[in-house]
Order: structure tokens, then C-alpha cells, then sequence
């Protein structure tokens, strides 16, 4: 199952300003997802944000197809929202505000993946004693 990064550049010195935004977050209405036909393609299983600085970065745990999981998240209002809300505090401003909008950064915002290991990648040995 794996994850993804999306980036934002952020101005120094809003930290708690940008926690504000993150902890009033409307979750998702369903964490599946669906494809342009409308059959299922994927879960979203979990998300994280972290912020140093002036890099925020969103943590996105799924399964499935990744670009249906952009599309589902740009239907949702409470993402909207949480767009609005950080735009104040972006160093670079973008417009998200559409399905399309909210796509497009969100792809070019994805951080490219170099390693991921997970439980199921762990090679399974003999427990130490």
C-alpha cells in the first residue's frame, strides 16, 4: 500500500496559524474512491502533515489507482475549505479552487518517491533472541 507526499511552500512564521487550518480539517466523506466509470479504485487509508520551516508536506497512505484518489479529493468540500484557509499562508499562491486546479497541483506538487519499505517488504527471518 503506498504513500505519497505532497509539498507546499509555506512563509516562515505562521506555524501555529498553519496548525489552526490543519486541525479544523473536514475529512473526507468516504475514504473509497472511485475511477471515471465509477468502479472502485482504491482506499485512502490515512494522512499526515508535517511542517518545518517553509516546507509543509501532506503524508498520504492508499491503495489504488493514485490519480483517482486526486480526483476524489478535489470533490471534496472540506479540501476546499482547507485550500482557502491556507492560501494566506502560502509562499507561492495557486488556484485550487477547481476540480481541475486542485489536479493539476496536486500532481505537480507530489514528491517523487526514492524508497518505501513497509511490513510487507521486510524480509522475514527468524526472530532475534
Amino acid at each position: 500500500m503506498p504513500y505519497a507526499a505532497i509539498t507546499y511552500r509555506v512563509k516562515p512564521g505562521h506555524e501555529d496559524d498553519i496548525a489552526e487550518v490543519f486541525a479544523g480539517f473536514q475529512r473526507v466523506d468516504t475514504p473509497d474512491f472511485r475511477d471515471a466509470q465509477g468502479a472502485r479504485a482504491g482506499r485512502l487509508l490515512g494522512t499526515a502533515v508535517f511542517l518545518s520551516d517553509d516546507v509543509l508536506v501532506r503524508v498520504i497512505h492508499y491503495e489504488g489507482d493514485f490519480q483517482a484518489l486526486a480526483r476524489h479529493m478535489a470533490a471534496q468540500r472540506g479540501v476546499h475549505l482547507l485550500e482557502e484557509r491556507l492560501q494566506p499562508f502560502l509562499a507561492h499562491p495557486r488556484d485550487t479552487s477547481t476540480a481541475e486546479g486542485f489536479t493539476d497541483y496536486f500532481r505537480a506538487a507530489t514528491m517523487r518517491r526514492i524508497a518505501e519499505l513497509t511490513v510487507d517488504t521486510h524480509p522475514h527471518g527468524e526472530p532475534a533472541a
